[in-house]
């Protein structure tokens, strides 16, 4: 049953599900990019190869010859000779642009929290991002709760609206967070939890009570279904309401979590309940449990080479990744910080040295299993027919420390331009907000939830 009224972030999600693609999709010529070496992320590499985008959408990739038969003569051509292009990098674990509204740190479950509410798309972080050639992110709610707010997905369109950056048709997805951060926030202020056990019983708790929510508006519901007009609508709760949705299947969760033996219990207890964990984030002792995780078919958004700066690090290995793939788990990388957004390309790099992963499958942690993680992968991820035409044209190799981004188009619409005066930026106007490179990850939080950076 609906709710009763409207707020500024339902206002904001049904617009974005209105809006097209991008407000200028259906103004931009047709764009062909040729002549460059074309890592599709799905089928492989082209040299010389073309990508056509019509509409903001991608209509051929392939050889020159193959994409200019079927391109019209009046595309806006680019030439890429010399260079590479690869689909729009993808970060699946972001705090850019939510300031220091990331945690509400106020319980250790939070569900029906809004990071849209919090999201400003002023913020210098997603400049940083879009010149690296991050189109799309995926920004969460911090790791102060066990169960957390509700994230959202955004293109990265910077210089346009609000709404325009909201990610149309992206599913809804929630962050929980299990270990030493919810110990530490609550167990300093002697409450519950403050201990592994206070977790999964905060957990298991909030779970139960959701069952009898659910189970209570199901009951209303069947008898309005079978007319009875006495029946009493039960009081709409908006924590166990987020809840009650992730039992439902309607919410992917991604959960912060580093310990193997976490990862066991979160699944054994997603599993009792009846949802599906869509995938760990940080995930740095992944490698001694990749087949057991993989069965569950979960994924994994780690780091690439992490290590040792918390207690839950100390078993981090930088052959992590790789390992974990290599068992059969689905891996993306992600940046969690501000800076390292900005070089998302280097640390996909970073596998081809840790564990020999094929440039293919280095791209890939980046952009198509990145989409996964986010529940985007049949839109964007990767070059093929119908997806967003989100490209990146890199000066060499992506993988190498010498690439950088010298343009970046979302929807065949082209928002950053390295050879362009000043920032580079094709949109944007006005002043940027946000405070440079510091703070905005989840391990900044442990410290500083009571006024600090984040």
């Amino acid at each position: 049953m609906a709710s009763p009224h409207f707020s500024l972030r339902h206002i904001l999600a049904l617009s974005a599900c209105l809006l097209p693609l991008t407000a200028a999709a259906q103004t931009i010529p047709d764009l062909v990019i040729k002549d460059g070496t074309v890592m599709t992320a799905s089928h492989g590499t082209i040299p010389h190869g073309a990508v056509w985008v019509h509409n903001g959408k991608i209509a051929a990739v392939g050889t020159i010859d193959e994409v200019s038969k079927a391109a019209p003569t009046s595309a806006t051509i680019v030439s890429a000779a010399g260079k590479y292009v690869t689909p729009g990098i993808i970060d699946p674990h972001s705090h850019s642009a939510l300031g220091n509204d990331v945690n509400e740190a106020t319980s250790p479950v939070t569900p029906s929290m809004m990071m849209i509410d919090a999201f400003d798309n002023t913020d210098r972080a997603l400049y940083f991002a879009l010149a690296g050639g991050v189109t799309t992110e995926l920004l969460l709610h911090g790791s102060a709760n066990m169960i957390g707010g509700q994230n959202v997905s955004i293109k990265n369109r910077f210089g346009r609206t609000r709404e325009e950056m909201l990610f149309a048709g992206a599913p809804r997805t929630i962050k929980f967070a299990s270990g030493e951060n919810p110990k530490r926030v609550y167990g300093s202020r002697n409450q519950l939890p403050s201990t592994r056990m206070g977790n999964f019983e905060v957990m298991r708790q909030s779970f139960e009570d959701a069952k009898v929510y659910m189970a209570g508006w199901d009951a209303y519901n069947a008898k309005v279904a079978k007319g009875d007009k006495e029946a009493v609508a039960p009081h709409r709760d908006l924590k166990l309401e987020a809840l009650a949705d992730v039992l439902r299947g309607k919410l992917l969760v991604e959960i912060h979590c580093y310990r193997a033996d976490e990862f066991l219990t979160e699944e054994a207890i997603a599993k009792q309940y009846g949802y599906k964990i869509r995938a760990f984030h940080h995930a740095l002792e992944m490698y001694k449990v990749g087949p057991e995780i993989a069965a569950d078919g979960t994924g994994i958004a780690t780091f690439a080479d992490w290590w040792g700066f918390k207690d839950e690090a100390w078993d981090a290995i930088p052959w992590n990744a790789v390992m974990s793939m290599r068992e059969g788990v689905k891996v993306s990388l992600k940046s969690d910080s501000n800076d390292f957004v900005r070089r998302l390309n280097q640390e996909a790099g970073k596998m081809v040295h840790y564990g020999g992963a094929t440039e293919d499958e280095a791209i890939k942690m980046i952009t198509l299993n990145a989409a996964w993680i986010m529940g985007v992968d049949d839109k964007v991820g990767s070059l093929d027919n119908g997806k967003d035409g989100d490209l990146v044209i890199w000066n060499t190799d992506p993988l190498s420390s010498y690439a950088r981004a010298e343009k970046v188009y979302i929807d065949g619409d082209l928002y950053f331009d390295s050879s362009l005066p000043g920032y580079g930026l094709t949109h944007f106007t006005g002043v940027m907000h946000g405070g440079g490179f510091g703070g905005a990850d989840d391990e900044d939080t442990a410290e500083d939830y009571d006024g600090g950076a984040l």
